[in-house]
């Protein structure tokens, strides 16, 4: 139970920098699309860029993360050889991707249909190469269990670019014709997205001075470096397959509509998604203390209960949050311009989406302790066929619908395949029927709020609270051990 509550200890704190700094990105979305008409298709681009760099970012880490943690818990493994190799190989990849990249600048930018922007592709691509190489410095701070200051970056890069972003689209419109903002060209806003997020990501690295100082390169380890690669080269794969399962709609919708059709779909249905990628947070602020807490433990006869208990744990907020965002989505909705709210049917199945999203990399611990990472590969690669394989046949006839109903598809598959695999491999008495229980109550109660049809919003949004009620007082009638210290850990963060 000790090891556990240590796991929400960091989890909150890590929750934190996610939730925080997302809710304050999440705040530059009504920015972007009440300035940035949905009929432009720029949203659109933003997205697809974005999509784009998500994909490079995890083939430029390789899996070395999760290689990482595995290596730095190992016996008889020197530590620091561990970091260096880990941050060397990833250092050196980023940079080979960066030199490329500007040497065929414009047959790249051709490809992914920017050739009149290739200052897009510039930037990002120093973007996602500075992203590669920090996340070993990331990786470090959370092995190292130093939470505060992995927040503290985290907030820093998210403060400084949402005052920029508000400079750029509130301020500068205003003060264009003052000879100082020559530089400033309002019909062409989309770069500045992109250059805010180099300089800040830039920026950011200063932060890393002390973690910098420590690389030797007489540290880095060929042999070592050896092992790792066999190790992450199925993560890799893995890796590549799951990113591409959360972008490939993204990637694909501009490509399989017509002309600026594809970008507008794009830009809405990216919009809409913003709403849902709470998901997003919840899922990454629990890996980022879940991953070096089951590697740490992974000799501890008790982790696999530990494991079984944390996915239900998992399962449970995570529907908490989706009946909280289904419950005041009619005031969420106004976070996004007005031309953007036509694909608000599509939240609640990408909420759900990302659900099993999460719980797939929660049961995924089976083949990266037992070394067996490229059943990960394997599982994940059938999940995604199945997401692209829908979205060629329904974008054409249904758009940006198709692009939700594959992802939960194809990760409703992963779930499937992983949970009987890893039961015959590495069984983890996952409490399988309180899952569907939280599960049915969700959905029931999800669609009650559909069902009742209430005119005015405010009784809507009162009747709907008793709604989420119901949830809530399930979870703390049926979890009320798990809440007591969750609660306890909130206190002492605000008092401090």
């Amino acid at each position: 139970m000790a090891s556990l509550k240590k796991l929400l200890s960091d989890s909150v704190i890590y929750g934190l920098s996610s939730i925080v700094g997302r809710f304050l990105n999440y705040l530059l979305v009504p920015v972007y699309t009440y300035n940035i008409s949905a009929a432009s298709g720029g949203y659109g681009v933003v997205t697809n860029v974005y999509a784009y760099t998500a994909l490079l970012a995890v083939v430029l880490t390789f899996g070395m993360e999760t290689t990482f943690f595995y290596y730095s818990n190992r016996e008889g493994v020197d530590r620091r050889k561990v970091f260096c190799t880990a941050l060397g190989a990833v250092g050196s990849v980023a940079a080979a991707f960066l030199l490329l990249v500007m040497f065929f600048i414009g047959p790249v930018s051709s490809f992914m249909g920017y050739s009149d922007h290739p200052e897009y592709i510039r930037a990002m691509a120093i973007v996602v190469a500075i992203d590669a190489f920090q996340a070993i410095l990331f990786a470090r701070l959370r092995r190292d269990g130093r939470p505060w200051k992995f927040f503290s970056l985290k907030i820093a890069f998210i403060i400084l670019s949402m005052g920029l972003n508000l400079f750029i689209f509130l301020v500068a419109p205003h003060w264009s014709h003052l000879p100082w903002m020559s530089w400033y060209d309002e019909a062409d806003n989309v770069k500045y997205i992109f250059y805010i997020n180099l300089f800040c990501t830039a920026i950011v690295t200063l932060g890393f001075f002390k973690e910098l100082r420590d690389f030797r390169l007489s540290d880095f380890n060929v042999p070592l470096l050896k092992q790792m690669l066999k190790y992450t080269w199925p993560l890799l794969l893995l890796g590549i397959v799951g990113v591409f399962n959360q972008t490939a709609d993204k990637i694909l919708l501009p490509r399989l509509l017509p002309g600026e059709e594809g970008n507008v779909q794009l830009g809405i249905y990216g919009a809409c998604v913003k709403i849902a990628m709470l998901m997003a947070l919840i899922t990454q602020a629990f890996r980022y203390a879940y991953e070096p807490f089951v590697f740490g433990g992974q000799h501890d006869k008790q982790s696999k209960e530990t494991q079984a208990q944390a996915t239900k744990y998992f399962v449970m907020f995570t529907l908490l949050a989706f009946l909280a965002v289904m419950c005041y989505i009619d005031v969420l909705q106004y976070f996004i311009g007005g031309d953007y709210r036509e694909a608000l049917p599509a939240v609640p199945i990408v909420m759900m989406a990302e659900i099993l999203m999460g719980i797939y990399f929660n049961l995924s611990f089976w083949y990266k302790l037992t070394g067996q990472t490229w059943w990960g590969a394997v599982m994940s690669a059938i999940g995604c066929v199945v997401l692209v394989v829908i979205n060629i046949i329904f974008v054409p006839k249904i758009g940006y619908m198709a692009c939700a109903w594959g992802g939960l598809v194809g990760y409703g598959v992963c779930v499937l395949l992983s949970y009987f695999i890893g039961q015959k491999k590495n069984p983890v008495p996952y409490p399988v029927g309180t899952i569907l229980g939280y599960f049915a109550l969700t959905l029931a109660l999800f669609a009650l709020m559909q069902y009742v049809h209430i005119d005015n919003m405010v009784l809507r949004l009162l009747f709907n609270t008793m709604v989420l009620a119901i949830f809530l007082a399930v979870i703390l009638w049926r979890e009320h051990e798990l809440v007591k210290p969750i609660f306890a850990k909130i206190k002492k963060i605000i008092r401090r």
